[in-house]
């Protein structure tokens, strides 16, 4: 049986795929929220069966939100960051 952790992660990885299948103006709402929880569930996931898991949960997460996150690493830095033409208005 799998650990609470890793159904809080299997879940969280339904809901990113879920939203992944939406229009891209509708992605930002739920995708958010899913950016927010993803962190503490990979400590959440790290602290209960180590380090290897958390290293395996942070790649699918980086893969799964490279673009949002490079978004906000461009504006952070103060770098040029272009939205995609479906979210300009």
């Amino acid at each position: 049986m799998l650990s609470t952790p890793l159904v809080f992660g299997c879940l969280w990885t339904i809901a990113a795929s879920a939203t992944a299948m939406l229009p891209l103006r509708f992605q930002r709402y739920p995708g958010f929220p899913l950016l927010i929880v993803a962190p503490v569930l990979l400590v959440w996931i790290g602290e209960f069966h180590g380090w290897l898991w958390l290293a395996a949960g942070l790649f699918a997460f980086l893969s799964v939100f490279r673009r949002p996150l490079n978004y906000l690493c461009r504006k952070a830095l103060g770098l040029p960051a272009d939205l995609p033409a479906e979210l300009r208005q």
